[in-house]
């Protein structure tokens, strides 16, 4: 018996167009929208496999490959862990969480594209900076991190996930220097570094007009309101949270895996779609992290999910220090020999997706369905029906 599911996909052919009537949205988000709409389907052409033994014939509509759209995510994310496995080095790994206040969210959400960016440059330069002293690691850091923008509940939640090695490269790049067991940067020193970056980059793009104050936040377009909103801020204790290091750099990929191509939402998540109303499993943390289900209308499902569709271009995984771009082939190269890591000299193919499949599931989709011995070939390409943006969409 086959289950059926019920996707995102199925929301927004049901009630996107009436949102979109009601609504004026920006680009990116009708974009995503139609995305996730058109995936897998005869809009978006496709490609006839025929089986040369047998003649069966299989027909295949192409994946919009929208990073928010949660169909395409699980082969993206394989071939991102294909190409990170050897950067990986032979040590345990922390996990730091970067919070921002949510006093913050009304800005960041009319802000999104200077507001993470802000939030990347003032996490990335307080452990970087802080690894560089000797009080605490005296070395050069290595930090790869991931942008989520919400919450179980798909409200908004800005917070940056860095996963960071225990430890880093000498400044004369001789040794590797480990760093403590438990975390090397206090909790408290992070949280006053972080908050001091992430305020002083915050008046800067006030000041330089970089951000925009519309709707509900447009009092703070006056200076005298704003600053004493800054005020605020500097009083409140920042969130900073470091979780133990992980076992293995192999668990530091099944991490990831879990958490860098993920949507705000994954179908296997949503239960119901009736009655004007979405249903979704979710997990409350502040309650003993328990699951619950929480229904709310479609046309508020779909307000939450939009939310988190980011900047057009933005890029949400960032690596620094020892492993950024520019070092990778010489710093990180040095801290694998200093370690004791597997130089792999060969280039290394890239995984294509039937390749990509097998390994996931173990079926090979090139083999007859029908006839379980022949092989499929493509036969011929059917062309995307190319369509105009919908009508009634209104445009910010």
């Amino acid at each position: 018996m086959v289950i059926e599911m019920n996707e995102i996909q199925d929301i927004l052919l049901k009630y996107g167009t009436d949102y979109r009537r009601k609504n004026k949205l920006p680009l990116n988000q009708l974009k995503a929208m139609g995305a996730i709409e058109n995936c897998r389907t005869a809009l978006l052409g496709g490609h006839v496999d025929e089986c040369v033994d047998c003649g069966h014939i299989r027909i295949s509509y192409n994946s919009c490959r929208n990073r928010h759209c949660p169909k395409c995510q699980n082969m993206a994310k394989e071939q991102w862990l294909e190409n990170r496995k050897d950067d990986l080095l032979p040590v345990k790994y922390f996990h730091v969480v970067f919070t921002i206040p949510e006093e913050i969210n009304a800005i960041a959400l009319r802000n999104q594209r200077e507001i993470y960016s802000i939030l990347f440059k003032s996490a990335s330069e307080t452990l970087l900076e802080l690894a560089r002293d000797p009080k605490y690691l005296g070395a050069q850091l290595g930090i790869t991190t991931l942008l989520h923008t919400w919450g179980q509940n798909l409200m908004f939640h800005p917070h940056l996930h860095c996963v960071v090695p225990s430890g880093g490269l000498s400044r004369d790049g001789v040794r590797w220097i480990n760093s403590r067991k438990k975390f090397f940067i206090p909790v408290k020193v992070l949280s006053a570094k972080f908050k001091g970056k992430f305020l002083a980059y915050l008046q800067d793009a006030y000041y330089k007009r970089k951000l925009k104050f519309i709707g509900g936040i447009s009092e703070f377009l006056r200076e005298d309101i704003f600053q004493c909103w800054m005020k605020s801020l500097r009083e409140k204790a920042w969130v900073i949270y470091c979780k133990p290091p992980f076992k293995s750099a192999e668990y530091v990929l099944q991490y990831l895996g879990r958490y860098t191509h993920r949507v705000a939402i994954s179908n296997n998540r949503i239960k119901f779609i009736e009655n004007g109303y979405v249903t979704f499993k979710w997990r409350d943390y502040k309650d003993k992290n328990k699951e619950k289900f929480m229904s709310v209308t479609a046309e508020e499902f779909i307000r939450r999910f939009l939310m988190h569709i980011l900047p057009n271009r933005f890029v949400k995984i960032r690596h620094y220090g020892i492993i950024g771009n520019r070092n990778r082939k010489t710093k990180l190269q040095n801290c694998k020999k200093l370690t004791g890591a597997k130089i792999k000299n060969t280039p290394k193919n890239k995984l294509t997706i039937e390749e990509l499949i097998l390994k996931l599931t173990g079926k090979d989709i090139r083999i007859c369905p029908c006839c379980k011995k022949g092989r499929m070939e493509m036969k011929s390409r059917l062309q995307p029906v190319i369509c105009s943006p919908p009508r009634d969409a209104k445009t910010e």
